[in-house]
């Protein structure tokens, strides 16, 4: 029985060593029909230039601009053959047998519109860092990861609907990415899986996460935790994700609560800890919502 094509679809952006982990990993997959495409999203030290050789099996595209997370995964899906696409962060690496169960999720479920495996730290071995999402609060504009920073000792071993893939590792048909159309550009960082679930969900299918495929994720690893373009682009795509996916209502809650809560408690604790620079870009993140689209230089 053929087995069908999978395109393995990762992003690197001045880190090229997280890359080459990665590739190593995808070297132990148990699974032999694979296409394998790094998109450089315009890296300003070109050092992805000098593994081109090294990983012969690999399609490499070298962006001229940083076009950002989903126009740079857009613009390797245009060029897969996959019957399945399966996105995974170049920080994260693949376990041995972590492509046929997810492929198996297709075959067992008929609602199947994309599938996240189970995430451990790599850092931390054993330990979750997801098991799924719940849903996006109309109030907050957030979610909670299910079984983060929780021990594995099985309780998340059932495969199940979930609300939201996890962006660093998601399989889905090439034949429902036509149905629904690419990754939403607008975001450039944070939140595009997001809505691109929402997509999904809203053409008649599910999101299903599946704990026998497993990735080990280094979290963060070419962006870093106390990153001001995080501080950027998580709240102002927040404030979008919710203007384009809520309901007027359910919008004007949120933007409440932002207003009375979230801005406040934000500004004290950056002014209390003396991070200005995060200070500045929290608020160019919230007026660029409401016309003035000006982008921090990071």
């Amino acid at each position: 029985m053929i087995k069908p094509l999978v395109s393995i679809v990762s992003i690197n952006y001045n880190s090229t060593v997280q890359t080459k982990e990665l590739l190593l990993s995808l070297r132990k997959v148990n699974y032999e029909n694979l296409e394998i495409i790094i998109v450089d999203n315009g890296s300003a030290n070109r050092d992805i230039e000098d593994i081109v050789d090294e990983f012969p099996e690999v399609n490499f595209i070298m962006n001229s601009d940083n076009l950002g997370f989903a126009g740079g995964n857009n613009v390797a899906i245009k060029e897969a053959k996959g019957e399945y696409v399966f996105l995974v962060n170049n920080d994260a690496e693949l376990t041995p047998d972590c492509i046929p169960p997810l492929l198996d999720t297709f075959k067992q479920f008929e609602d199947v519109g994309a599938v996240s495996p189970k995430f451990h730290y790599f850092n931390k071995p054993g330990i979750i860092e997801y098991a799924g999402y719940s849903s996006i609060s109309a109030l907050t504009g957030r979610n909670e990861t299910i079984g983060a920073d929780e021990k594995d000792q099985g309780q998340y071993d059932q495969v199940s609907v979930t609300h939201y893939t996890h962006g660093g590792g998601m399989m889905v048909p090439k034949s429902i990415i036509e149905k629904v159309g690419p990754m939403p550009e607008d975001y450039f960082l944070y939140y595009e899986e997001f809505d691109w679930c929402e997509m999904i969900k809203k053409a008649g299918y599910k999101i299903y996460y599946q704990p026998k495929a497993l990735v080990c994720h280094k979290v963060s690893a070419s962006i870093g935790q106390d990153s001001t373009l995080k501080t950027y682009y998580l709240t102002r795509n927040r404030i979008l994700f919710m203007r384009r996916n809520k309901s007027s209502v359910s919008y004007a809650i949120f933007l409440t609560f932002l207003l009375f809560f979230t801005i406040p408690k934000n500004v004290l604790s950056f002014i209390s800890k003396g991070k200005y620079k995060h200070l500045s870009v929290f608020w160019k993140a919230i007026t660029w919502n409401f016309g003035i689209k000006e982008v921090p230089q990071f």
